[in-house]
């Protein structure tokens, strides 16, 4: 990823251009083709923050397909961590799986049938909203117009909603 600098002149200033470099990962995954924005969203829903491994978060990097973009690049075992509310954020991500410093399988993401923990629901007659303890659980109802619905109550949830976790 290249980045300006400014250095001084005896002409003023003159721009220098150089790269960024994030080390190499060995064995681990990386999330390419973020929006912008949602590094830090994806960080706290795989409960990054509550596992020792080497994280680098890379924001608004340029992208000649999306313009800016978040990069995500983890060393830890993939198995360890439930991926599938990547899609349920952002559809357009692609999951890099990294073994022995090298990419050996690039997956795509896809809808999951259940969301847990997630989103809450905005329903106040929802048994949720009275028994704090129950988790809350959403399946997809309709793949095509991206329509998840409580599974206690049936109510609808839409991306626009405020009722993430």
């Amino acid at each position: 990823m290249k980045t300006a600098a400014f250095s001084a002149s005896a002409s003023g200033y003159r721009k220098e251009q150089y790269m960024l470099n994030v080390g190499k990962i060995e064995e681990g995954f990386v999330l390419d083709h973020i929006k912008a924005g949602n590094a830090m969203k994806i960080y706290h829903y795989l409960g990054l923050d509550k596992l020792d491994c080497t994280v680098a978060i890379i924001k608004n990097a340029r992208s000649n397909a999306m313009g800016k973009k978040d990069i995500l690049k983890v060393e830890c075992d993939i198995n360890t961590l439930n991926l599938d509310v990547l899609a349920f954020i952002d559809r357009s991500i692609t999951i890099n799986v990294i073994k022995s410093g090298q990419i050996v399988e690039k997956r795509k993401v896809s809808l999951p049938k259940e969301i847990r923990g997630i989103i809450r629901c905005q329903n106040p007659r929802c048994i949720t909203s009275v028994e704090p303890s129950l988790p809350h659980i959403f399946y997809l109802a309709d793949e095509k117009k991206e329509i998840y619905r409580c599974r206690y109550c049936d109510e609808r949830y839409e991306a626009n909603d405020s009722g993430v976790l």
